[in-house]
Formats: C-alpha cells, structure tokens, sequence
C-alpha cells in the first residue's frame, strides 16, 4: 500500500469478470476457500472467546424459563376453551398454531424486558466496552460499499457525509474507501463514474472504486472478489449498504473494540432509519428509533459472543471472514438451493464456528439506514429476504455451528413463517366457528366485556405483541435528554398511538404479502435481484390496485364465512378491513406530503439525525498524516500523487 496507482487489470481470469476502467490500490491478496457446511471435524464449543460473559448460561436460562412462562401463561385460556367439550383434528390444529406463534412471540418479549433492564441499569456495553476516548487507530480498516444500480449521487453522499466525520476527528488516513460496483444499467454505471471523480478529489480518505461485469453470487460474490485481491492489506473491513451511514465517532469505537479484543471475529450495531418522509416509512422509522434498542441490547444479552450479522454497518477481521466465510452453492434448484441468499447469519455462524466471537451491541450510536418507502417497495424487498431465510431451514443442521447460531436461523425463519402460520390460525379459528350457532352478545362484548378465559387469551397476546414498544417508550421516557429530543411525553404518546394504530392497519396487508411469497417460494419462484427503491413520492392507483389484488381478494374470502357468522364481525374487522382497502392504505401510506403533514401535527416525530454520534469521541493523541507500513500499523507519510491510466468515457 505505500505506493498506490490506477493500473489496468492485468491477469486473463480477472478480465473476464472486472471492468476495464477502475481506480484501485496495488493488489494484497487474501485467500478465501470454501466452506463445508458437513464438516464434522468443525466445532465451534472448543473455543470459549474471551469477550464471551460468565454468566451467560444463566442468562440464556432465564430467556428459556420466562419464554416458557409467558408461552404457558398464554396457552391456559385456548387449552381450557378447547378442552371443555373434547378435542377434536382441527382444535388441535389451531392449538398446535397457537402454541408456535405465541412461542415466539414470548421469546422476543422476554427478550426485549432483558434488553431493557440492561438499558436502564446501563449495563448495554458491559460485554465490550467501548472507549468514550479511543485510542488512535493502529491498524488499517476498509470502508466497503457494494452499489448494484442505485442512485450514485445519493449513495456518494452518504459516503461523504462519513469521510467528513472522519475528517473532522483527523483519522481520515486509518480509513480507505472501496467502492465496489455491480451495476448493470448503463446510465447507474455512467453516474457512477462520474459522481466518483469529484468524490474522490475532495475525500480525506482514499477513495477506490471498482466494478464487476459478471455478478456472480450477488454481495456475497462482490465482496469475496474484494477480499481474494485486496484483503491482506486491511486488518478489518467495516461493510455499508448503499443506504449506510455512520459517524466517525462510532467507526473508531469500533475499531478501537476489534483492536483491543483480537479474539472477536465481529460487531453489530443496531442501525436506526433516518430521513423518512412517508407515512410509511415514518412508521418504520418511529419504531425503530424508539424501540430498536431495546430489543438489540436483549439479543446482545443473551447470545453474548455468539450473536448475529446483519449484512450491514458492521466491522469485521478480514482475516477472520475470508477464512471462515467462503460461502457454498446450496444442492438442488432454486429457490432453496444455488447461491445463499441470506448470507449474513451464515457468516455471523460459520465465523464463530471458527472459534471468533460475534457480537450485537446497542451501546453505539451513530448507526443509520434508509428504508424503502412504500409498502409494495418493501413486500418486494421481504420477498427476496423470506426466500433466503427459507434457505436456512437446510442450514440449521449443519455441522459444527453453535446451539445459538442454530437458534438464531430458527428465529430469522419464523420471523417470516410468523405471517402464514397467523393466517392460518384465522382460517382454522374461523372454520371451527362455523360449526356454533350466531351469538350476538359476542358482537357487543367489546362494549361490555366480562372476564373470560377469552379476554384473559386476549389480553395476554396484546400484551406480548406491544409490550416491547411500552418498554422501548419506558427507556426514553427515563432518560431527560432523550424524552426532551422526541418532544416531550405528550409527543411520545401521540407517536406511540399512531404507530401502534397504523401497525395494526399494515400487519393484516404485509401477512397476506408474506403468505403469497411463502406460496410462490415453495412453488419455484425465484424473487430475482432486484435494486432497491429507496426514494419515491407517491405510489399510482393502478399500482396500488394491481399490488395489492391479493390483500383485497383475501378479504373477500373472509367476508364469506362472515356471512354465515356475522356475529363475529366484530372481531375480524381490523383484519378484514385493512385488506379490502389495502390499494387505498398503499397509496396515501406512500405519500410525502401525507407524512409530512402527520408530522407537522406532531405524530411520528424522531430525533434529528446530523451524523454525528451524540457521544463524542475524543483522542487521545495528536492528530497527523499517516500510511501504512510492515505489519499493517500506521506511520506517517505523505501519500503520492494518483494518475488513471485510462480515463473513463462519460
């Protein structure tokens, strides 16, 4: 790295695969083999990590014991129901439902009361430790950002906007930029190179870039081919999506961590969703903001060193990854075999297979992300998520991966199984009811409820299914500063009201959604690879119609069994009625001028966002120019001037 240059590629192979113009550093490379996922020499309980807690099984005994608890609690009401007068194939059927969902619904409950006890003892960075004051970094880090036909202007911004952070606390020479292309629209490819030119000039770090023109195995392809050339260079690679930002003060708290802990293999943050201007995306914004922490510091808690990746705003050991995650191609066809769509839990496993530590932390700031902004932007964007977690239901046996890596595929799994497994429940329940006579007093019983073991089924899932926004609220409400930054109790009410009312609206529209791609998976259909959307104004009629046939069909179906029980009308209108308005919900959910118009009303307003973290970093050292030298440890020099060898044609 002490001489950098633009040169062409060189070598037959790479022709084939890279882009004839591309700015990149001299070569160092890091081989990257292929993992055997039926390895049986592979363990990953030989080695403890030193960052692992001591009291970790205790820990993970009270989430198994307070997700008993809870689940048990819960299933009292519908066993009692059920058992009065026999059971029969379909009573059992809708118990069996039951009992998975309200399962896993137990276990992020209990997980999130974990995180939130953690947080208001102050105990969320207890594993870790962050330094308020790092070190200077010692070691060389790559900031990667995989682009595949996005807008270049935005995501460059958003990489300006962190080589400014760096820049202003003086370690823009400890950080180099990779830009690594997969772009296949003309136009994304021109823009890129373009928008680079001035990036380049005017970035403290140095700034690389780099396109493929065969996309094998996606971002995980993108990033391996990054690795195999350039990884020996760089202690850790801090990997963003094209939507990523972070501050400066967190990307040297990371890299202070990585530097001071050589035994862990990764950190997570938890990102929260800035720059949100739909209803839509105000939602999920709110939610994350207010309640995101409290449910990462409950999974940091209780899988400790062997917690999770998310693909995104996280620093991982170079060295680690490359030798631990050189992913297979799953055996049959797509959609269940080829490529591993969802990558990321499968290296957060197959690294702490290896013996690394893996770690989430709530403790850091300073972690953003953009989410799509419309519903049907988004149904299209899980699609591609369900049929990559479904994958992993052929993952969870393989062999060497740690009980709590098993765990965690279960879990990304039944995030996603979670929606046609309620949709099933409803048609079971609904099928059985058919079989009573009309009772009216059930159609007025919300006006005057009694204490049933109906209402107590009731209430104990309301409580499970909200309880966390109450605990992500308890948390801000504790802490001045923050209960100031949202605007004030009274503001923080009016947002928690209307997310947990518009949460509702969606939930029925995005299970029908789930259940379709469950359907279409299962029969063969390969959600593809798409860019995402990312920002938009509006979603047309004949759009919203077309998209959501589905929600309004399913709705019609369920208006014909309510026919013959009208009584029960009541109970399934806030699932009924989402559905058959579901085109009109997407369209005035995926509007700017609607969400800016709630928000100018005070619902659904988060904390501004300026990148930078709110807890300073201040070094300790005095801040100078620096490169790289034997070992991979900074000294200071004066970087050389960097001519391409061919420019490109814009």
């Amino acid at each position: 790295m002490t001489k950098l240059s633009i040169r062409a590629v060189e070598h037959a192979d790479i022709q084939k695969t890279i882009a004839p113009w591309a700015w990149l550093p001299d070569e160092a490379p890091l081989e990257m083999p292929r993992q055997s996922l039926t390895d049986t020499t592979a363990s990953a309980g030989s080695v403890t990590p030193v960052t692992s807690p001591r009291n970790i099984a205790m820990r993970r005994l009270m989430l198994l014991a307070g997700t008993l608890f809870m689940a048990g609690l819960s299933a009292i009401a519908p066993f009692y129901l059920y058992a009065r007068e026999g059971w029969d194939g379909t009573e059992m059927l809708a118990f069996g439902i039951f009992m998975v969902l309200i399962t896993a619904i137990s276990c992020w409950f209990v997980s999130g009361l974990m995180g939130l006890v953690v947080m208001l003892r102050g105990k969320d960075q207890a594993d870790l430790m962050f330094a308020a004051h790092p070190q200077t970094p010692r070691t060389r880090t790559a900031l990667l950002m995989p682009l595949y036909n996005e807008d270049a202007r935005a995501s460059f911004a958003r990489l300006a906007q962190i080589d400014a952070s760096l820049a202003r606390l003086g370690a823009s020479a400890a950080f180099d930029i990779f830009v690594l292309s997969d772009s296949t629209k003309e136009e994304a490819i021109t823009a890129e190179l373009s928008v680079f030119q001035s990036f380049r000039m005017n970035a403290g770090s140095k700034a690389f870039y780099r396109r493929r023109t065969d996309n094998a195995e996606r971002k995980v392809g993108n990033l391996s081919e990054w690795i195999r050339r350039f990884g020996a260079a760089y202690e850790n690679m801090i990997v963003l999506d094209a939507d990523s930002t972070m501050a400066g003060e967190t990307l040297l708290r990371m890299v202070d961590a990585m530097e001071r802990n050589p035994g862990v293999g990764m950190i997570q943050t938890a990102p929260v969703i800035i720059k949100a201007r739909t209803i839509f995306a105000r939602v999920s914004q709110y939610s994350v903001r207010l309640y995101g922490r409290v449910a990462a510091a409950g999974l940091a808690y209780w899988t400790g060193s062997e917690s999770s990746y998310w693909g995104h705003n996280a620093i991982i050991r170079t060295r680690a990854f490359a030798a631990c995650c050189g992913l297979p191609s799953l055996k049959g066809k797509k959609p269940f075999g080829g490529h591993i769509l969802s990558h990321d839990v499968v290296e957060a496993a197959l690294i702490r297979r290896a013996g690394w530590a893996v770690h989430v932390t709530a403790a850091l700031d300073g972690s953003w992300e953009e989410t799509p902004p419309s519903i049907t932007d988004f149904i299209r964007r899980d699609h591609r998520w369900f049929q990559g977690n479904l994958q992993h239901l052929g993952l969870i046996g393989a062999k060497g991966l740690s009980p709590m890596s098993r765990l965690q595929l279960v879990m990304g799994c039944m995030a996603y199984l979670s929606s046609p497994l309620w949709l099933a429940s409803l048609m079971v329940g609904l099928f059985i009811q058919m079989f009573y006579p009309v009772d009216w007093t059930s159609f007025f019983y919300i006006l005057n409820p009694q204490f049933t073991p109906f209402m107590l089924a009731s209430f104990l899932s309301g409580v499970l299914l909200i309880g966390p926004k109450f605990m992500g609220a308890a948390l801000v409400l504790s802490r001045p500063a923050e209960r100031r930054a949202f605007g004030g109790r009274r503001a923080i009410a009016k947002g928690m009201a209307a997310e947990i009312a518009l949460s509702a609206i969606l939930a029925p529209i995005l299970m029908v959604a789930n259940t379709k791609a469950f359907i279409q998976i299962l029969s063969g259909h390969d959600a593809g690879w798409t860019a995402q959307q990312r920002e938009a104004d509006g979603l047309a009629w004949s759009d919203a119609f077309r998209a959501m046939r589905w929600q309004m069909a399913a709705g019609v179906a369920f208006i014909i069994p309510l026919c013959v029980r009208p009584d029960l009308a009541t109970w399934f209108a806030p699932i009924v009625l989402p559905l058959l308005l579901a085109a009109p919900i997407s369209v005035w959910t995926s509007r700017v001028r609607s969400g800016d118009r709630l928000a100018a009303k005070g619902f659904l307003v988060t904390p501004a966002q300026d990148g930078v973290s709110v807890n300073p970093a201040v070094l300790h050292t005095p801040r100078s120019p620096l490169r790289a030298v034997a070992g991979g440890v900074l000294a200071p020099v004066v970087a050389p001037a960097m001519v391409p060898a061919r420019a490109p044609e814009l």
